[in-house]
């Protein structure tokens, strides 16, 4: 299963939903998109060393981009950016997870619905 960033934000922050679906899930993938993006928010060098060790240490297998993943996360934005906003990235996961044959789980369903090609497993976190 390939985890969208959203769920790994709400993992952070100890949500017992988003710890559950990882421990339960054996085989974790993530595409090398959401590890940048995760990346991304990060505050400080700690924090950064932080995350990159917790991912490792929950045995996380990061999937790299190709080209075949480049052209279709390149017909998907034709596809969907108009009629639904499909951005870059979320074109890139989707694409990530349709040509290794993931399951995308997310919490952004209104990101990745639209594309019947993707399998998701949706997250709902619980909010306070």
């Amino acid at each position: 299963m390939i985890f969208d960033s959203d769920v790994l934000i709400w993992l952070s922050r100890g949500d017992p939903d988003a710890i559950a679906l990882v421990e339960s899930t054996p085989d974790r993938s993530l595409s090398v998109v959401t590890l940048m993006e995760i990346l991304q928010g990060v505050r400080s060098r700690t924090e950064m060393k932080q995350t990159q060790e917790s991912l490792r240490n929950l045995s996380f297998r990061f999937l790299p981009l190709s080209e075949s993943i480049g052209h279709l996360a390149a017909g998907l934005i034709e596809e969907h950016t108009l009629s639904h906003g499909l951005q870059m990235p979320d074109a890139l996961i989707a694409a990530t997870a349709i040509e290794n044959g993931e399951v995308l789980a997310t919490a952004n369903l209104r990101h990745f619905r639209p594309i019947r090609r993707l399998a998701l497993k949706p997250f709902h976190p619980r909010r306070p």
